[in-house]
């Protein structure tokens, strides 16, 4: 019998307090103070410093349950996990780089994810924001990131900008930074869509400092085959399409429960979960999301286990993502055509899943990159 970090009882308050989250625009305080009591925050750190050392594939399974009774909480806590999940999965390649991040988050720090760009359609292979190397070895950085989960509480930004310092060989820096240590501007600007809650405000880096000790990685731009950036794939794309496939069970249980909640006069007054119409796009839907999950426990164990993918690692990763992303809101969809007419008000649950569920598409990798991907794997490169 596996035993969850995330209980029953947890998950049921998460679940009670998101509408008003999402109604207000607020972050979840209460929902974070909840995983931190549980030792959520703490789950890639190793027991050794006092965390729950789980496996990327414990992990992801917690994430498909949380994102089920919150998607907005379990995407920003995500990006704590992501941080933390790169450090884990490092280690375990027997580089330590980021050991200081699994000490920090054991002492209560709080991880964001500070790489977006708007405008920078590189991503991690090119950026716009500039690092200024100083006397002491640290770097200074001047930029404006997007998307910042976790705005209002993280205390910890993992970040990085480019070195220009030698115009012949240009350098993707990557550090940690502190909010503590100033330089950091974060915006009230996240009134969105779906996904309120997160809270992933526009953070402007103007002069914000990383300690030489928390300057790990040097790269050029461009695609790398650099641990890090093997790590950083692996755990970000694995976690997301764990958040959007709890996102896609939802869906299907509420669909459920509306078809046999509704009752259909043309029919006598039976419930439409008699109507042969209604179950198909309800088969149709959790034949959809009974696939999702299979794909995710394999891939997370492949990296837990150091298989060996080689050159296919990264088409596998971002084909889950696309896959993962794009059948929560095929399955979203069919769960709105059977829930009625209810589901199109504001407070409603799948109404606001519906919502939710769009910002799969702007999360990297993108449509465009990640078919890229897979045709240079299959393909190899457009040639010049």
């Amino acid at each position: 019998m596996t035993t969850h970090v995330l209980t029953d009882e947890l998950l049921a308050r998460v679940a009670e307090r998101a509408p008003r989250h999402d109604a207000e625009n607020t972050f979840p305080h209460d929902d974070l103070a909840d995983l931190t009591a549980a030792g959520y925050l703490r789950a890639f750190v190793p027991v050794r410093l006092g965390g729950l050392g789980l496996t990327l594939e414990q992990v992801a399974l917690e994430q498909v349950r949380l994102a089920t009774a919150a998607p907005a909480t379990a995407l920003a806590v995500n990006m704590h996990l992501v941080v933390t999940g790169i450090a884990a999965a490092l280690a375990a390649r027997g580089d330590d780089a980021l050991e200081f991040v699994l000490e920090d988050a054991a002492r209560g720090e709080v991880f964001a994810f500070g790489n977006s760009e708007g405008g920078n359609d590189l991503v991690m292979f090119g950026s716009r924001t500039r690092a200024e190397p100083q006397p002491d070895g640290g770097y200074r950085y001047y930029g404006t990131k997007i998307f910042t989960s976790l705005s209002p509480v993280w205390t910890r930004l993992a970040t990085f900008g480019r070195d220009d310092t030698d115009p012949q060989d240009p350098r993707l820096v990557h550090a940690v930074v502190s909010r503590e240590d100033g330089g950091i501007e974060v915006r009230d600007d996240w009134d969105t869509l779906g996904m309120r809650a997160s809270q992933s405000c526009t953070t402007v880096l103007d002069g914000a400092y990383a300690r030489p000790e928390r300057v790990y990685r040097s790269l050029p731009p461009g695609p790398s085959g650099d641990p890090f950036i093997f790590a950083l794939f692996a755990t970000f794309e694995i976690l997301l399409a764990a958040v959007y496939t709890g996102i896609g069970q939802r869906a299907v249980e509420l669909a459920v429960a509306a078809a046999n909640r509704r009752t259909s006069m043309k029919n006598g007054g039976r419930t439409y979960a008699q109507d042969p119409d209604i179950r198909w796009k309800i088969a149709t839907a959790a034949i959809a999301q009974d696939g999702m999950l299979p794909q995710i426990t394999t891939l997370a164990r492949d990296v837990d286990q150091l298989a060996d993918h080689g050159s296919q690692w990264f088409p596998r990763l971002v084909g889950l993502k696309v896959r993962a992303t794009e059948n929560a809101r095929d399955v979203v969809d069919q769960a709105l055509r059977v829930s009625g007419g209810g589901s199109y008000f504001a407070g409603n649950e799948l109404g606001r899943l519906y919502r939710d569920v769009l910002a799969g598409i702007f999360h990297p990798s993108d449509d465009e990159s990640a078919h890229a991907t897979v045709a240079n794997a299959l393909l190899g490169p457009i040639e010049p």
